[in-house]
């Protein structure tokens, strides 16, 4: 049977304070830059620990907004989302170049990942941003999102991603955190669920039919409560099905 490899990403630095516990079991991560959670001491310590155990570092931008943890759209212009989106960025960049860490890519965070997925404006607006850098750097996107078109037209490089914890809508669309099946909590459930579309490039979808869908890297929550016993299970498993985390 053919091995299959897949990365792993994980959203940290959001004050969880798991980390440590993550670290071993991942080969991406997204580190909060100060919009929805974190600071400058939180970065360096994840930075650090990203170091350490050799997985790769992005960037995780949101709208500005610690009240509501990212997960609320924000209204505001294009240039004071630009500016907003940079100077996060910016933040982590002054950390990954004293420890010379390369910037992998860059995943958006909550709101702003969803709004990017769909919306023309919010999407040309992450774009610009990455473009404004003068160096390559990947985007971290849904398949067959607004964000993905933009930064295909725009010769930027794109790693689809799907989550390993969430629920989809018919129309591959996020299932909102506001419903009680938006997260899944259950090891083998989600097993399932990245089995699906690692095997046959199709995710159940909340009215539980299938649609396509297909993705290079799967993320679990680091604030998932169960986070680091989901990934452990995940990889046990995936690894009895000839699917590796690379």
């Amino acid at each position: 049977m053919k091995n299959t490899t897949i990365d792993i990403n994980v959203d940290l630095g959001e004050g969880v304070g798991n980390e440590a516990l993550l670290m071993p079991f991942i080969t991406s991560c997204n580190i909060a830059c100060g919009g929805h959670a974190g600071d400058l001491q939180t970065m360096q310590e994840v930075v650090n620990l990203a170091k350490r155990y050799d997985v790769k570092v992005g960037a995780h931008p949101s709208f500005p907004d610690k009240e509501h943890f990212g997960r609320h759209t924000i209204e505001m212009s294009n240039a004071d989302l630009f500016v907003s989106i940079k100077q996060q960025i910016e933040a982590l960049l002054g950390i990954l170049d004293n420890e010379q860490v390369p910037l992998n890519h860059i995943k958006l965070h909550g709101a702003l990942y969803n709004l990017a997925a769909v919306n023309k404006n919010t999407a040309q607006v992450v774009v610009d941003v990455v473009k404004s850098f003068d160096f390559p750097v990947r985007l971290y996107v849904p398949f067959k999102s607004v964000i993905a078109d933009f930064a295909i037209t725009n010769n930027i490089e794109i790693v689809y991603e799907a989550f390993a914890d969430r629920n989809y809508n018919d129309d591959l669309t996020l299932v909102s955190r506001t419903q009680k099946d938006a997260v899944i909590h259950d090891s083998n459930r989600m097993f399932n669920h990245v089995l699906s579309v690692v095997n046959y490039k199709a995710v159940k979808t909340i009215s539980g039919t299938y649609k396509h869908i297909e993705a290079e890297t799967f993320c679990i929550h680091g604030d998932n409560p169960n986070a680091v016993e989901l990934i452990k299970y995940l990889r046990m498993h995936l690894e009895t099905k000839h699917i590796f985390v690379s």
